[in-house]
């Protein structure tokens, strides 16, 4: 994996390779980004710059031993670390190191459902287990093969849960030239005593116009169509690639039918899109529709605000987004916003779409058609 190979990221890009250069290479660094960001494939792309034999100035070289080893993820002193789906207490990773390799070089964008449906997993709960964290004191307690450095390259450290403690000792003290580089989607739910012993590396949403010259030039996806996709995707690499088996935008129908049984108080109607509509979906799905009405309600706040050139949508959405900046204010819109935001932060957390959505559904109501904003006991 070379930097060129990934899309956008170039102030980061060039960051990465100065602390090269400038021999400033930390042992232990946290690449924290959210899903689809880059995050994983911008690690593995530092990594075979910094063991590359013959460097450019801004990349790998893609040519030598090194490289080619790197880029087919088989370099011995190249080491993974990640979250599956154990079927014994002694698996480790390497168990599903050829199912890995097939995934990262098939999708490096890759979220944990993607690696799920890889494993065929089902709703089989992903864990780094203490074998593992055994595993990999013991691949890093031998010198390195080849290479300068060894690396090992741990994604989703926040499911390492208190096993983490056993690699305390060798992340602040690692054998010399081993480096660390951890990639995370939530700093929240790793470990502060592994936080505290790394550099931490920010890495930013994909921009709409990332993820749209992507799909035009990667996926042959048509203008329009990767317009409306990068609009829904909203920054998240994983989620335009699985939206581009969709023949028609499969959010904007369903938006449009839940705001008008909303608007109208339709109470029938609404209790029946939330017992069979909303379920249908999957939890994923449920998430995406939230993070797409968010985004539609954003780009109405910016209609109503002159910012007609900051708008992304085209054709029927943007319709939509004309006539409704009409009929309802700013305020009605923003508490709106701030109710899907917290659906979408139960969703993920696994609570009852059911319960979610009809209580979401009843609140919206309040909001559009009675001009009323729940606040107090009545706020739940």
């Amino acid at each position: 994996m070379q930097f060129k190979d990934i899309i956008g990221h170039h102030t980061l890009k060039a960051h990465l390779v100065q602390t090269v250069k400038d021999n400033r290479v930390s042992h232990a660094q946290l690449f924290l980004g959210p899903e689809g960001s880059g995050s994983l494939a911008l690690a593995i792309a530092y990594a075979q710059y910094i063991n590359c034999e013959q460097k450019s100035e801004n990349d790998s070289c893609g040519a030598c031993s090194s490289c080619r080893k790197y880029q087919k993820l088989i370099h011995p002193d190249l080491h993974f670390s990640y979250p599956f789906f154990a079927s014994g207490e002694k698996d480790v990773a390497t168990t599903y190191l050829e199912e890995w390799r097939t995934a990262f070089l098939d999708n490096p964008y890759m979220g944990l459902d993607y690696w799920r449906h890889q494993l065929e997993a089902g709703n089989k709960q992903a864990n780094i287990n203490i074998a593992e964290a055994h595993d990999i004191i013991k691949k890093l307690s031998f010198k390195a093969f080849e290479a300068e450095y060894k690396v090992l390259v741990m994604w989703l450290p926040e499911y390492l849960n208190t096993q983490g403690n056993a690699l305390l000792k060798l992340i602040e003290e690692p054998p010399e030239k081993t480096l660390f580089l951890l990639v995370s989607e939530n700093q929240d739910r790793i470990l502060n005593t592994i936080i505290s012993r790394t550099q931490l590396v920010k890495i930013p949403k994909f921009s709409h116009g990332d993820i749209k010259q992507y799909l035009i030039e990667e996926k042959a996806i048509p203008e329009q169509q990767a317009n409306e996709i990068a609009f829904i995707a909203d920054g998240n690499v994983q989620t335009a690639v699985d939206l581009i088996e969709e023949d028609t935008n499969p959010y904007f129908n369903l938006l449009i039918q839940w705001l008008r049984f909303i608007v109208t108080d339709s109470g029938l109607n609404i209790i029946r899109f939330c017992e069979e509509d909303f379920p249908r979906l999957g939890r994923e799905n449920q998430k995406n529709f939230l993070l797409y009405t968010i985004n539609v309600f954003r780009q109405i706040l910016l209609t109503q605000a002159g910012l007609s050139q900051l708008v992304l949508l085209q054709g029927q959405e943007l319709d939509f987004v004309q006539k409704f900046s009409d009929n309802f204010k700013g305020e009605q819109l923003e508490v709106a916003i701030n109710l899907l935001e917290k659906t979408h932060y139960k969703v993920e957390r696994n609570a009852n779409p059911k319960i979610l959505f009809l209580d979401l559904s009843l609140q919206l109501v309040l909001i559009f058609k009675y001009q009323t904003f729940p606040q107090g006991t009545q706020y739940i």
